[in-house]
């Protein structure tokens, strides 16, 4: 069986009949006996010019990264912003593949609350977030890996629609990329073969082992590289930007993952998938490598905004309750910032009290305006800590601060 692969627009050759790729192309032909031809990339690392513009964008990056990792390392419970982030970037690397759920119709439906989204769009999205925890937690036992990578498939593929996903499984048949209706004879790029599969995700585990590059750079090299290869039926996009994150945090760039370029990706959708093919036709890295770099330096300045903001309201929402609440109402305000969205049966469970209690507490943030009622039927109180969506569901940061 042939399939059909739209979720993502990379391109790397054109397939039509008697084309040829273009002599600085990422990687080679690999002509079938069916008469198409595949794509087979360059092992990694290619030559890289390190222009003094590539370099100047590695500097912004690593500098803002490092601040980053120190600002991380030094939030009174960074924890508490992991979860949300998690959720915005899961939010946002689904969206790149047409998933239409919010970040706020995510939370809610988390936070028990029924919302008008497709299940299937929620479920994809909290497969994600299911994923890149799992993830994190697996990387203190299994280094990143093929084996990893299998298993992050398998995670974030389970029970999505379609049944076509083969979770967990490396494809056994060719895929292709292009427009809705191509055929395989005149798709946009056609991967490698199923047959020569492994031999180039051995190659890209490889070169994920080669720590001589800077990290951010290693980061951008392999990202490009799992999409070029798109070893799944589906999901290699969502997959290929999960990799980033843990390859930062396996290497201890970051003590917590608090950096994600879905939100730029989304943001430059266009951009994203061009930088991507001019690697793939011309080899056009240091290109790639500039727009990547530019993405990580201005998603680490968007995250230190954002925690810090998080953090200064949350300081000022702790004072005002401590001189008017009580215990349950300060522990409350902990909670919403996990999860703006709070029902009064959630907040007695989450905080382990009686329903009445839970109310007094909630009761208790409206006073000080932290909570919002947004029901939209009196059967069912909802409550927003509006203040905290906001800042979470701001644009992505194009430009420098």
């Amino acid at each position: 069986m042939i399939s059909i692969i739209t979720e993502s627009r990379i391109c790397g050759i054109e397939n039509a009949a008697g084309d040829q790729l273009v002599a600085k192309a990422a990687g080679k032909p690999a002509r079938q006996s069916t008469g198409y031809t595949a794509f087979m990339p360059d092992p990694l690392p290619p030559n890289i010019q390190w222009t003094e513009t590539l370099v100047r964008c590695l500097s912004d990056a690593d500098r803002l990264v490092g601040q980053l990792a120190g600002q991380g390392s030094q939030l009174p419970n960074p924890h508490v912003l992991i979860r949300p982030f998690i959720r915005r970037e899961a939010v946002l690397s689904s969206k790149i593949e047409g998933t239409q759920a919010t970040l706020g119709e995510l939370l809610a439906a988390e936070a028990g609350v029924v919302v008008e989204r497709s299940p299937d769009d929620l479920r994809e999205v909290g497969n994600y977030v299911t994923a890149l925890e799992f993830g994190v937690e697996r990387l203190a036992r299994l280094p990143l890996s093929i084996r990893l990578v299998r298993e992050l498939h398998e995670k974030l593929m389970t029970g999505v629609r379609g049944g076509h996903a083969t979770p967990g499984e490396f494809r056994r048949t060719q895929n292709w990329i292009g427009p809705a209706g191509c055929t395989l004879a005149n798709a946009t790029y056609v991967p490698p073969p199923a047959d020569r599969l492994m031999e180039c995700l051995g190659d890209w585990e490889k070169a994920l082992r080669d720590t001589r590059l800077p990290v951010l750079v290693q980061a951008a090299l392999l990202h490009y590289q799992f999409e070029a290869i798109h070893p799944f039926i589906d999901g290699n996009g969502r997959v290929g930007r999960l990799l980033i994150t843990l390859l930062l945090v396996e290497r201890t760039v970051l003590p917590t993952p608090l950096l994600y370029l879905s939100a730029f990706f989304e943001a430059t959708r266009d951009e994203y998938y061009r930088r991507l093919l001019a690697v793939s036709r011309e080899s056009a890295w240091s290109a790639w490598l500039e727009y990547f770099l530019n993405g990580a330096a201005r998603q680490a300045e968007d995250a230190l905004s954002r925690a810090a903001r998080i953090n200064q309201l949350l300081a000022r929402w702790r004072r005002a309750v401590a001189g008017r609440g009580t215990k349950n109402a300060l522990l409350l305000v902990g909670a919403v910032a996990e999860n703006p969205y709070v029902t009064i049966r959630g907040a007695a469970d989450k905080l382990g009290v009686a329903f009445t209690t839970a109310q007094r507490a909630i009761d208790a943030l409206r006073r000080e305006k932290i909570l919002t009622d947004v029901s939209r039927t009196k059967r069912e109180r909802v409550f927003c800590a509006m203040g905290i969506l906001d800042i979470l569901e701001e644009p992505a940061k194009l430009v420098p601060g």
